[in-house]
């Protein structure tokens, strides 16, 4: 469902109307039935009915604590449900019920304020696969504009992030990503590039050491384990080369690093992807955007990339099973 009062259930029903003949797709939405107006909606049992309802209207499976919120008017009431729905989704997927988990945009702020204690979806959603006694290692990955891009580092300071590269984050990321490239986009031989984190990489130790003591050492020992990495790369320079086909994915060592690029490129379709889960999980890559809501201009791309992004991991997974 996401933040009721966001572009979630507006960006649904234009999602629904773009997908509802597409082959291979079906969803089904957890929230207010009421939330979702200009098409026919159907109030479903249990997930496996979504199938049948889906050419001819949304299947909802309802919740009864979503409060009436209006469009662009965020409401703390809202947080329990907001919870309840993300909790839902990842129940039916661990279950089998679905066979990806696509999220909506939600408010941290809001959530914050309720006593939610997650950085964001990423985390929470980890933490309910642990809960249900599955491993979890999540790694963010943004896809767009030809990129993978997936980061070492989201949410801190940029004086931080030298101080945590080399607690063997760089090693578990990269197999991570090397493992997902293989699963869920299906790529035999994944390529990978790690960015340097100072100008030019660092230019041999005179701009910065990070690349020589932290970032080419993890290189080396996934090099030695058969994983396809680059040493340190130009920031500047190594997404065009994976935009020429060199790499297949990039690891970026903070997150505008990252981001920039695959936003520049394709600001309205690129999807955030959570890597290391047992489940598939995809999202828009954009907030709430509560000003367009209210206005009723609200942009559905970035959903529609997720949703079918999310149903490609779920088909190459069910591949990778046979």
């Amino acid at each position: 469902m996401g933040d009721p009062a966001g572009c979630g259930p507006a960006i649904t029903v234009a999602a629904w109307q773009a997908l509802r003949q597409a082959p291979g797709i079906v969803f089904y939405t957890i929230g207010a039935p009421r939330l979702l107006t200009g098409a026919p909606m159907q109030v479903i049992g249990a997930p496996h009915e979504a199938a049948a309802v889906f050419p001819d209207a949304i299947p909802v499976m309802a919740l009864e604590n979503v409060p009436h919120v209006l469009p662009g008017r965020p409401a703390a009431a809202a947080a329990p449900a907001i919870v309840n729905s993300i909790e839902q989704a990842v129940t039916d997927a661990l279950a089998g019920k679905a066979a990806g988990v696509v999220t909506n945009p939600i408010n941290k702020a809001l959530l914050y304020a309720s006593g939610f204690r997650f950085p964001g979806h990423t985390e929470f959603v980890a933490h309910l696969c642990e809960q249900a006694g599955h491993a979890a290692g999540p790694v963010m990955m943004l896809t767009g504009g030809g990129l993978r891009v997936a980061l070492a580092t989201i949410h801190m300071p940029l004086s931080q992030v030298p101080g945590v590269l080399g607690d063997g984050r760089l090693d578990r990321i990269a197999r991570t990503v090397n493992a997902s490239l293989i699963r869920d986009f299906a790529i035999a031989a994944p390529r990978i590039a790690f960015t340097g984190l100072n100008p030019h990489a660092g230019e041999d130790g005179t701009i910065g050491r990070e690349e020589i003591d932290i970032i080419n050492p993890a290189a080396d020992r996934l090099r030695a384990d058969g994983i396809s990495i680059s040493n340190a790369r130009p920031g500047d320079t190594v997404f065009a080369e994976a935009l020429s086909g060199a790499y297949d994915a990039v690891i970026a060592m903070t997150h505008d690093q990252g981001l920039i690029p695959v936003k520049t490129l394709d600001m309205w379709r690129g999807v955030n992807s959570t890597l290391g889960l047992p489940i598939v999980r995809t999202s828009p890559d954009h907030g709430t955007a509560y000003d367009a809501a209210a206005a009723g201009t609200c942009k559905p791309d970035s959903l529609i990339a997720a949703i079918r992004l999310a149903a490609t991991f779920a088909a190459n997974r069910q591949k990778a099973a046979a």
